[in-house]
């Protein structure tokens, strides 16, 4: 029987990526947790790498036939347990998957939701990048990121060296700016000396209820604070990725027109400028946290990215 999900327990027992397989009965326990199908996987394994600092947490799972990778990079405030629905359709069109939790996230190690400077998410998703080679990913590599997911996978297009096995990358709901970007600059400044972090406001970001009920209530890795350390490193951030040079890469752009965290309209209007031809999916009835909006909606841009990655 798997173990009751008990965040200390499991961080504590994390192997080797290398050598996590099978899973344990703690591993078990929380994948039951979060609500993981395993039918749907050949096998898995989850366990953990050390990068610039940080313990990270890492997953993986193959389908009987893999034909490639989706590599899957969560949002702000979130961890690889919430994305089931997405790793679940990647394993149904025939990926492999890897996913890992930022640092400061989920089980991975770091003060929560805080980071120094958004050059270690790369440094991050570089060692991430070599764990799919010595685990022998299939290739194309695809690259998928949610919100500031989106921002890092961004970050390495424009500024990085992408590898050649990378094919197609996804950017859901991406992150340049937030919502109210210039009042959350004036907020930083003011408080930046007083306080290093504050109370988080949680956002109804899906019209997926349960979901929302879950995050708000239920979810044990939630972070509870607004570290002002990461809203500095964003600060940093912004008009670096606004300064980059042009791409001549095409991500496929998937964006909530309901969405009240990112500042879309702009974001888009940057992302079309960087890159050449990215294809933009716009749903209307959207809101920002697409990997848990209702069914109905993930089906949408599912099929979208469906065709394009046949």
């Amino acid at each position: 029987m798997p173990e009751p999900f008990q965040p200390e327990n499991l961080i504590a027992s994390l192997r080797p990526l290398a050598a996590a397989a099978p899973l344990s009965l703690a591993e078990q326990g929380y994948r039951q947790f979060y609500g993981f199908n395993g039918a749907l996987a050949s096998h898995s394994c989850m366990g953990v790498i050390h990068a610039a600092g940080y313990q990270i947490a890492v997953q993986a799972w193959w389908p009987t036939q893999p034909r490639a990778t989706l590599v899957l990079l969560h949002g702000y405030y979130d961890h690889s347990g919430l994305y089931r629905h997405v790793i679940e359709w990647a394993l149904g069109v025939g990926f492999a998957v890897l996913s890992f939790d930022l640092p400061g996230h989920g089980l991975s190690s770091g003060s929560r939701a805080s980071i120094g400077d958004f050059a270690e998410y790369q440094t991050v998703l570089q060692a991430v990048l070599v764990e799919a080679a010595a685990l022998e990913l299939p290739q194309p590599w695809h690259l998928c990121g949610q919100s500031t997911g989106g921002a890092i996978l961004i970050d390495y297009l424009l500024n990085g060296e992408p590898l050649a096995q990378i094919g197609e990358t996804i950017l859901l709901a991406p992150l340049v700016r937030p919502r109210a970007w210039v009042w959350s600059q004036l907020s930083y400044r003011v408080m930046r000396s007083f306080v290093s972090e504050i109370p988080r406001r949680f956002s109804v970001n899906s019209s997926d209820a349960a979901f929302i009920d879950f995050v708000h209530h239920q979810d044990p890795l939630q972070p509870r604070n607004l570290p002002t350390a990461w809203v500095g490193a964003l600060s940093q951030w912004v008009p670096r990725i606004e300064a980059a040079p042009r791409s001549m890469l095409s991500p496929l752009i998937i964006q909530g027109e309901a969405d009240m965290t990112v500042a879309w309209q702009h974001n888009l209007g940057v992302l079309q400028d960087k890159f050449a031809a990215p294809q933009i999916l716009r749903l209307p009835d959207a809101r920002h946290h697409l990997a848990n909006e209702a069914p109905a909606l993930r089906q949408r841009y599912f099929d979208f990215l469906s065709e394009r990655l046949a």
